[in-house]
Parts: C-alpha cells; structure tokens; sequence
C-alpha cells in the first residue's frame, strides 16, 4: 500500500467517528502541492461556512504545509474566516461616504437589535454581523448586504423592516 493511500485510510474522519466525504474528494481531487492552499481553502470555506481549525491540521499534514502558515492565510484573507457565520451573513459599510451618511447608525441598531457585535453570530446560528470599509457602491451610500445582496441609501427603518421579514423565515 502506498504513503498516500495509508494516509488516506486512517485520516479524514470528523470527531464523530465517521468519514468526512467532503475532505476526502478534496484531497483527491487536488495534489499535495503548497500552491493547491488557497483554492482548498476557498473549498472548504465554501462547503463548511468557515475554515475550521481541524481542517487546516489536515490541510497542514495533507499539503505538508506548518498550521501556523495556514492560519495566517486564512487570517490574512478577509475571505475566510475562522467561525461559522450566521444563515444570514449582514455586513454594514463603513467606508467614508457611508460612514458620512450614517452607516454607524446602522451598525449600532443592527448590534442593538441582534444582541451581538462586530464578528459574531446569534445563538441560533441565523444571523452574523461584520463591517466593511467600502463595498464600492458609494453613490448608494449608505451601504448594508445580506448575503451579498447590496441595501442602498439604506436607513435603520429599513434595517428593521429587513430582519423583520428574515426573522419570519
């Protein structure tokens, strides 16, 4: 039996015991090669929500690769992040032209509302909050997303009325 394939017969099972399917189609599709590091982890954040620590073990064994290198990418990249985001994913623009037409008001009612701060998720998992400096739509200021969908000239009346009709989903 080769290295690769006794590695694979022992590893890439969650802490339950059971095979993760996800991580073993990965590290079959792509080589154990450093450059493969950022398209995995785009994977990974992309299949988990985030990139757990767990993962970037494997990822440092399968890509020979220290932890500690992946986790500056991870926390280099404002792609990727280190905890679950919500189902909702809400981000307030904080750039300068939002910031001047009060987007801080916005962030204020939205943590306020939520009951949590910059970079966290409620408690049942739906709703995660996190400031941009520009998300590029400056004319629309002010500027929040939900899941990537832009809110423009938005105002904390809109906000509410937003999470009113997510809260009901």
């Amino acid at each position: 039996m080769d290295e690769n394939k006794e590695l694979k017969e022992k590893r890439y099972t969650c802490k339950c015991g059971k095979k993760d399917e996800f991580l073993t189609k990965l590290f079959d599709t792509y080589l154990p090669i450093k450059d493969n590091l950022i398209q995995m982890l785009n994977e990974v954040q992309e299949h988990y929500g985030y990139v757990p620590k767990d993962v970037q073990m494997e990822l440092s064994e399968f890509l020979k690769v220290p932890v500690a290198e992946i986790y500056g990418v991870v926390t280099f990249y404002s792609r990727f992040t280190l905890k679950p985001k919500g189902k909702y994913s809400i981000s307030v623009c904080l750039g300068t032209a939002c910031f001047v037409k009060g987007s801080q008001k916005i962030m204020d009612r939205l943590k306020e509302r939520l009951k949590i701060d910059e970079g966290e998720t409620t408690k049942d998992g739906k709703f995660s909050i996190e400031a941009q400096r520009c998300v590029g739509a400056c004319g629309l200021a002010p500027v929040f997303t939900i899941n990537g969908k832009v809110y423009g000239k938005a105002t904390v009346k809109m906000l509410d009325e937003v999470l009113d009709k997510l809260e009901q989903e």
